[in-house]
């Protein structure tokens, strides 16, 4: 058993080695270590908002390397205690491989986010299609299902916008999701969702089909990938409505920056200033154009062409709560016979479906 406990384990080491390699996990870590050495800083704290992008980005990396670490460690030291001839510990090794098996196998998940963004945060934007009451209810269930799947996933969630519906639901909902390969995981994601079920807001209680579209756009915090020209930009700033609270209706705090060529509009008003949502504007405009470019497979930003961005096309997953019960995903083909808990945030079924597809 110890040889052949021996020959799994140099397997593994050698599976790890490959996705170490591939993933650049040396870079990572010098980058992280050059990266606490400026946290370290005293001058640093002086730029609040240089430090709190610093402080993302390591604990970006951190979460990437970390698990690659500590799984390179527990076979290091299992490698030393199977080197021990008269250990008699074979059939605890054997066990302790196959957990690390079970580990590596999770973390190799990480080698399907090889797009250029994929390891970016992302914005989510869902909006309820044509319907009134229904939409907008499907809308809200959305978006439920997309903050239960982050919470689940520890991922933190910081609401942009939201705009809710007469009588339920939203009629727009933006948030910016932050954590570990978020874009790569939620870009499966983006387009419209469809849902039939019984209308709740129907006298009759007729079958009703409802839309909602989400759109997931990665965040591009500054203006070297993405160059958009000044000229190709008007600003808009008006007063922000909403419930109150201090620059709500006193001041044109809030801000909308249409990008000319493409006629892409959008609107913040949920940040304390004009320059702050002009910032948080300016960083979702860039996303919805690098969004746009990659589905138009354009060279650059100033090829776009103007109302060819996958909006109200063709549904991307099916939500069927009667006369039976199944969501089925049109690319994947991918389907669960259990609504209930896919709309109480459990896709990650459906997001593995599309990054092995």
């Amino acid at each position: 058993m110890a040889e052949t406990n021996q020959k799994q384990l140099e397997q593994l080491c050698s599976e790890l080695d490959k996705a170490w390699q591939k993933l650049n996990l040396d870079q990572k870590i010098e980058q992280a270590a050059t990266l606490e050495q400026q946290v370290a800083e005293p001058e640093l704290w002086l730029d609040p908002e240089n430090a709190r992008q610093v402080n993302e980005k390591l604990a970006h990396l951190s979460d990437e390397v970390e698990p690659w670490k500590l799984l390179r460690t527990q076979l290091n030291d299992l490698d030393e205690l199977l080197q021990l001839a008269d250990s008699g510990l074979e059939e605890e090794v054997k066990e302790q491989i196959e957990i690390l098996q079970d580990q590596l196998t999770e973390l190799k998940k990480s080698l399907r986010f090889t797009g250029k963004y994929d390891h970016n945060n992302a914005i989510l934007r869902i909006t309820a299609g044509v319907g009134g009451t229904e939409a907008m209810d499907w809308a809200g269930m959305l978006e439920r299902m997309y903050l239960k799947w982050c919470d689940k996933r520890g991922f933190k969630t910081n609401c942009l916008e939201r705009t809710t519906g007469e009588e339920a639901g939203i009629k727009t909902a933006v948030y910016e999701i932050s954590g570990t390969n978020v874009y790569g995981l939620l870009k499966s994601e983006h387009g419209v969702h469809r849902l039939v079920r019984l209308s709740p807001f129907n006298a009759d209680n007729l079958r009703q089909t409802s839309f909602a579209l989400a759109e997931v756009l990665p965040v591009i915090d500054g203006d070297a990938d993405v160059e958009i020209n000044d000229k190709d930009l008007r600003i808009d700033v008006y007063h922000s409505g909403g419930h109150g609270g201090q620059s709500v209706n006193t001041t044109n705090s809030a801000v909308r920056i249409t990008h000319l060529p493409t006629n892409t509009v959008v609107a913040i008003q949920n940040e304390r200033s004009q320059l702050q949502n002009k910032e948080k504007a300016m960083e979702i405009l860039r996303g919805k154009l690098v969004q746009m470019q990659q589905e138009q497979h354009a060279e650059s930003i100033g090829k776009l062409r103007a109302g060819e961005s996958a909006k109200w096309g063709q549904q991307i997953r099916n939500y069927v709560l009667q006369p039976y019960k199944l969501v089925k995903d049109t690319r994947t083909k991918h389907e669960s016979k259990d609504p209930d808990a896919v709309l109480d945030g459990n896709i990650d079924a459906f997001i593995d479906a599309f990054l092995e597809m």
